[in-house]
């Protein structure tokens, strides 16, 4: 049901290659994100510091993934478009020379925190009693989970380009459901486990991501896939590594600058609105992660549909995908946001039971102001689908670096401090944020398409001869 050949991608029907390879991809985004969600709800156990330890980190959580993100996405992008070019070797190194890049990088990361964490926890200059939870949380994390989610997502990016997204939902829905099962053992102390707390929480997740690898090899031995490991896949190739950082550098830098600002905005936030606006502006954080699912699958769709239409030399029909994708992600974000208006106390209450006083009522204020830039994300992300299946991914690069320190950084920290309108400012730098970059990005690829870019990119990517 969901498994595509190349050519219905290249040949068939846009709007069902996108819904048929997208149906699994958002499947997959929505166990991940009910695995953060079942996260914060057995952390939410542990008390109302715990729940801001998680939050005050989660941009150094971010930022450890930014070369991994890197490698994906370079390594989805490739090996779309040598699938679409028939070079079906080729396509197969790419995922394996990804890996060998990300592995070593991932041990690097992991010393880094473990040497620097407290000073890392200190800049962000917590209370005395959520500092050495962040600390724990940070340093588990990066331990525990980074080198088996670098295997399992970077193995999975060959899957996601090929057009298998089945399998791609399998790995993940095996990770997550072995996360989601050790969680109230690992962090409460069920059964005959120790209760381990936050340090439980990373060591569930990592073990989850392990058995996923485990899980996407078994795949690749088998015939059945295209995407197989073969004798002449096993190849590092340095030409290899500099196209993967070439083509995902930009989306390292873009990832980067992300984190960073949310960092400082992490701080606009604690020092504006304090423990219940730090509370309210994580929950928020994690609504509209799910909220963001669909249009994330999509463009994960969107991003192999482009790559291997411009490998087989059809830019219109990479075009065709791009808006198709936007103008879905829009109507369906826009209605998942009407729910969110009309019942935020009671999607509060369901991330912390306990909630009350400042922190509900800051949350009730963050997540009906998150609405009215719900229909801008899903734009936003299908948009960057077209620029990065034909390697432009330095426009998604570019956009996000305004996106969060021309527009929304001075807003929220000129609200807050300089106009007195506290966290709230905060809160609509975010929605502002959002809506300024679909704008552009829309304007932007409206006029690249109409200058040629697509065709310049079909050529590059399948060696045909691109139109005058």
């Amino acid at each position: 049901m969901f498994d595509l050949a190349k050519d219905e991608i290249t040949e068939g029907s846009i709007p069902r290659a996108l819904l048929v390879l997208a149906a699994p991809l958002v499947a997959q985004n929505f166990a991940l994100v009910a695995q953060q969600v079942v996260d914060i709800f057995w952390v939410g156990r542990l008390g109302e510091e715990a729940v801001a330890a998680v939050g005050l980190v989660i941009p150094y959580t971010a930022l450890l993934m930014v070369p991994l993100i890197m490698l994906f996405v370079g390594s989805q992008i490739l090996t779309a478009q040598r699938v679409g070019a028939e070079d079906i070797v080729g396509a197969r190194r790419v995922p394996f020379n990804a890996i060998a890049l990300a592995l070593p990088i991932a041990l690097v990361l992991i010393g880094v925190v473990v040497v620097f964490g407290e000073e890392l926890v200190g800049l962000l200059n917590p209370s005395a009693a959520v500092a050495p939870l962040a600390l724990t949380y940070l340093t588990a994390h990066a331990v525990y989970a980074l080198v088996p989610s670098a295997l399992s997502d970077t193995l999975e990016s060959g899957f996601t380009a090929w057009g298998d997204t089945r399998t791609a939902l399998v790995i993940n829905l095996v990770a997550i459901v072995v996360n989601l099962v050790l969680d109230p053992f690992l962090i409460l102390g069920y059964w005959e486990f120790p209760a381990m707390g936050l340090e439980g929480a990373a060591l569930a997740t990592g073990i989850g991501y392990a058995v996923g690898a485990l899980v996407a090899l078994w795949y690749m031995t088998r015939d059945s896939n295209e995407f197989t490991l073969t004798r002449e896949s096993i190849s590092l190739q340095p030409d290899l590594f500099r196209d993967l950082v070439e083509v995902g550098s930009p989306i390292a830098v873009q990832e980067s600058g992300r984190q960073f600002a949310r960092l400082l905005m992490v701080a606009v936030v604690s020092l504006a609105g304090g423990a219940a606006g730090l509370a309210a502006y994580t929950i928020g954080a994690r609504v509209a992660t799910i909220a963001f699912v669909p249009a994330s699958g999509i463009g994960q769709a969107a991003t192999s549909v482009i790559g291997q239409n411009l490998g087989a030399d059809q830019p219109e029909r990479a075009q065709h995908a791009t808006w198709f994708g936007v103008g879905l992600a829009v109507i369906g974000l826009s209605a998942i946001g009407v729910v969110q208006y009309l019942f935020p106390a009671a999607i509060a209450q369901l991330f912390v039971p306990d909630i009350s006083g400042a922190a509900l009522e800051s949350t009730v204020l963050y997540l009906q102001i998150l609405v009215f830039g719900y229909w801008a994300l899903g734009g936003i992300k299908t948009l960057e689908a077209g620029f990065n299946g034909a390697s432009r991914t330095n426009v998604s690069m570019w956009s996000t670096v305004v996106q969060y320190w021309v527009v929304r950084l001075p807003i929220a920290a000129g609200g807050a401090f300089l106009l007195g309108r506290g966290v709230e400012a905060a809160f609509w730098a975010v929605t502002l944020s959002n809506v300024a970059a679909a704008v552009w990005l829309g304007v932007y690829y409206w006029y690249s398409t109409r200058a040629g870019m697509l065709e310049r990119a079909a050529e590059q990517a399948s060696g045909a001869p691109a139109a005058d």
